[in-house]
């Protein structure tokens, strides 16, 4: 009895070491300003949708392009972990954040700026995953949750003041000023404390790439995005009476593409020596639901940096900086909670935490509905501000609940899998809530116009809408993983 005390108090006693927490700043601050210049550009849409002459479902693709390119990239995270050092993957992430960052401060061309928001992508998806595996090697098995705790704090404080930043800076400067100030951050940041800090955690493989396996998550990501854009622009085009059949088409074709694309790929890992990812514990109905609620909520948790801010502007008229502002509270304080969630879970275990924070979530959307056709600036921001908390509180505790059931050996592809699921649900969600404003506000007239805003916050309250119907799928999924788990324990 006494040595079990003891060595409770032993590992509660676990210090991180000095390293470790520089390698977790020098990540973290690349991943971060890469989700910040994901957001960032979102509170500049209407600006943006002027100066280049596009449409919303157009505009739209600066985030979604960017949130594609970091889910498309992130499977190779296991890949990377196995085969190269985390140093020098890491010093490519830097390279790839610095030239596209370059690419957006000197272009003027729409086309040109969705490749460098790809560039921008891909660094970002190896520097997010690196950051968590960097957190699951190396940190103390006492202080893991807190870490990812802190390692959330980093992912969701960046969209909390992306908005706010993309409005502040316009008011007094020109948009890709933002980018001038990314570049110095990472050269003198980021890559001097990385190159001090990080220290490789686990022996290399000899792992191989499989490039049709990667062709694959590709085509099937991206088509799958591409289908619910184009079916939500046939649905727009029918209700404001254009043409809408070849539209339709496209959605069909892209939706039967990216799904044969996946099932090749789930078909081909299993079969191949060294897949690009191992989904063996995928097998685990646990891990599953686990997997599917970690999907589902980043639609509403990324997606509500875009409805917030475009519904302030189009919807309540005001300005970029004021609906910048909203967005600021509830998205930076939440986010100030992911540790506290991650410490709750070292000391209560997984369910409480979870499910009591997404409850808070569940109730504030439901309070969204009910007022969204009244909805002013400040109430719009007090419900986001409980959103933002539950959302804080919970998420980065399903990943650390989930590869509690995952063989250590694993974890690489696990962390691949689940920060793909956390981009793909992002750019979906993006995607899916910029189709519904595009479909109210067709056939409604100008921007600007009574009418175009009263069709707005229409499409806020189907936002609002489905934003509670997703958070309560995960809500009930989340449950019934850990009542599994709690059933598997007993026996």
């Amino acid at each position: 009895m006494g040595r079990t005390a003891a060595g409770a108090a032993k590992a509660g006693d676990e210090r991180i070491p000095r390293r470790l927490i520089g390698s977790i700043v020098a990540v973290g601050s690349l991943a971060f300003i890469g989700i910040l210049t994901e957001t960032v550009m979102t509170v500049l849409f209407p600006q943006l949708m002027e100066e280049f002459g596009v449409d919303m479902a157009t505009v739209q693709w600066i985030t979604t392009i960017y949130l594609l390119s970091v889910g498309v990239t992130m499977p190779l995270s296991s890949y990377l972990n196995r085969r190269f050092t985390m140093k020098s993957t890491f010093v490519a992430a830097v390279a790839l954040a610095v030239v596209g960052s370059a690419i957006m401060v000197f272009t003027s061309n729409f086309a040109v700026i969705l490749l460098a928001r790809v560039i921008q992508g891909v660094g970002s998806g190896v520097a997010t995953p690196l950051m968590m595996n960097i957190i699951l090697q190396q940190s103390p098995r006492s202080k893991v949750g807190r870490l990812m705790g802190v390692g959330s704090l980093v992912i969701t404080v960046a969209p909390a003041i992306g908005p706010t930043v993309g409005g502040a800076v316009t008011s007094v400067l020109p948009w890709r000023s933002i980018f001038v100030f990314v570049i110095p951050v990472v050269l003198l940041v980021s890559l001097p404390t990385g190159l001090v800090c990080i220290r490789q955690g686990r022996p290399l493989e000899e792992a191989r790439l499989n490039p049709l396996q990667f062709l694959a998550v590709v085509v099937g990501l991206a088509s799958l995005i591409l289908a619910i854009n184009q079916g939500g622009v046939a649905i727009s085009d029918a209700v404001s009476g254009s043409p809408a059949m070849s539209t339709a088409v496209v959605a069909a074709v892209a939706f039967v593409v990216g799904v044969a694309a996946l099932v090749f790929f789930v078909w081909s890992s299993r079969r191949s020596y060294s897949p690009l990812i191992r989904l063996g514990w995928m097998r685990d109905r646990v891990v599953l639901f686990h997997l599917a609620a970690y999907l589902l909520m980043p639609m509403v948790g990324i997606g509500f940096g875009y409805v917030i801010t475009n519904l302030a502007q189009l919807a309540l008229g005001t300005t970029a900086l004021v609906a910048g502002l909203l967005v600021l509270p509830g998205a930076l304080i939440g986010a100030f909670f992911a540790p506290i969630g991650g410490m709750f879970y070292d000391r209560y275990g997984a369910p409480r935490p979870i499910l009591c924070a997404f409850a808070a979530c569940i109730v504030a959307l439901a309070l969204m509905l009910v007022c969204s056709m009244h909805m002013t600036p400040a109430l719009l921001a007090g419900l986001y501000f409980v959103f933002g908390v539950g959302y804080a509180l919970g998420y980065s505790n399903i990943l650390t609940s989930a590869l509690r059931d995952v063989a250590p050996e694993f974890s690489p592809d696990g962390n691949a899998v689940f920060n793909t699921s956390l981009q793909f649900g992002g750019a979906a969600g993006t995607t899916l809530f910029s189709t519904v404003f595009a479909i109210a506000q067709a056939g409604a007239g100008a921007q600007g116009a009574a009418r175009f805003a009263h069709a707005t916050t229409v499409g806020g309250s189907w936002t609002f809408a489905i934003m509670l119907l997703i958070v309560t799928t995960s809500w009930c999924l989340l449950f019934a993983a850990f009542r599994l788990r709690s059933r598997r324990a007993a026996r």
